[in-house]
């Protein structure tokens, strides 16, 4: 692939067509992309992996509604209005890598690509340039978190990204079907994560629904090992309950063992995680509790819509809704125990 200098800045206008926007002239040996990097619905910058920040203009003649999303379909920027004839600018910082969805999946396509969406789209400029002081969030878990290359499936580290600002990034590294065993024996995994992290980083760990057979020793050990490993990077550890399973028992309330991610060993895997968490003065995210509270408090019927159930009888995976529900959670908790600067989060 091809592979150009991003020191100068890219930008584009799109309305009735595509026009140039002059550009500071390239130094020699440096060349600027172009307008052809744009269509009236997508963008593709051909740039190596990395991470980058993007500011995009939105707005056009009529009043427009525009969302971004980027790669393996990830949610990258929230629907944004904008009334007729006004322009707005926004910002977000991407991660961009080689397989650019799940570790262990297809590679995807060699650099950018971000696709417009929202009721009514009108991008009118936009501009990439490589991030060099971005911080990083860390995904660490299975498929209820993972960039999910299909719809409808989608985890909730998928919509994570829109609720941050220029600045931090997410590089989610989830993987469908993997427990603590498995993620900390995969070289595609564990071993890929860990060199990359630097101080300041987030990793946020929820690995759960597949340790079925894993007893409790090794899981807190595996979590354990995970904590010091962070740590030994000179990132943050933060560890998040698993979310519940949506099994309920006939008086309402979740099914205490198959829901809420007891194994058949009989490990219950978020007081594992609660105890690793409190010893080893690690940042708790409790998710399961949280989750637990929202799927009991819309019921049987009314929490089909956060899970697969109705397209897949699925009870496990979150739909694109479900996904941005508890992104939300998680960004809450990220806002509320400072975990990450006030600046970088989008609230409310």
């Amino acid at each position: 692939m091809r592979r150009f200098n991003l020191a100068v800045l890219t930008a584009v206008v799109l309305s009735a067509g595509l026009i140039a926007v002059p550009a500071q002239a390239a130094p020699e040996g440096q060349r600027p992309l172009g307008i052809e990097n744009c269509t009236a619905t997508a963008c593709h910058f051909d740039v190596p992996p990395g991470t980058y920040d993007v500011k995009v203009l939105l707005g056009g003649d009529a009043g427009s509604s525009t969302s971004i999303a980027g790669e393996t379909r990830r949610s990258l920027l929230p629907e944004t209005p904008v009334t007729a004839g006004e322009r707005v600018s926004r910002s977000f910082t991407v991660n961009v890598r080689t397989p650019e969805g799940e570790p262990t999946g297809l590679e995807g396509t060699p650099g950018l690509d971000l696709a417009l969406g929202g009721s009514a789209p009108a991008l009118a400029g936009i501009r990439v340039t490589p991030a060099h002081r971005a911080r990083q969030i860390f995904l660490v878990g299975d498929s209820t978190v993972c960039d999910q290359p299909g719809d409808p499936y989608t985890g909730w580290g998928q919509q994570l990204p829109q609720y941050l600002r220029k600045g931090l990034s997410v590089a989610n590294y989830a993987d469908s079907g993997e427990s603590t065993v498995t993620y900390l024996s995969d070289a595609r995994l564990w071993a890929t994560v860990q060199p990359q992290i630097r101080p300041g980083d987030l990793v946020l760990v929820q690995l759960a629904h597949n340790d079925k057979t894993t007893d409790e020793a090794t899981y807190r050990a595996n979590l354990e090992t995970l904590v010091a490993g962070v740590r030994e990077k000179g990132g943050s550890p933060v560890l998040v309950t698993p979310i519940v399973r949506r099994w309920f028992n006939a008086d309402g309330t979740l099914n205490n063992g198959t829901a809420l991610l007891v194994n058949g060993l009989g490990v219950n895997h978020p007081e594992v995680i609660r105890s690793v968490a409190a010893a080893e003065d690690v940042p708790l995210i409790d998710l399961t509790a949280k989750t637990k509270a929202l799927v009991e408090s819309l019921g049987v019927e009314g929490s089909k819509a956060l899970y697969l159930y109705n397209e897949k009888r699925d009870n496990t995976h979150t739909s694109a809704h479900g996904a941005t529900v508890y992104a939300d959670l998680v960004r809450d908790e990220l806002f509320a125990q400072h975990l990450v600067p006030e600046g970088l989060v989008r609230v409310g």
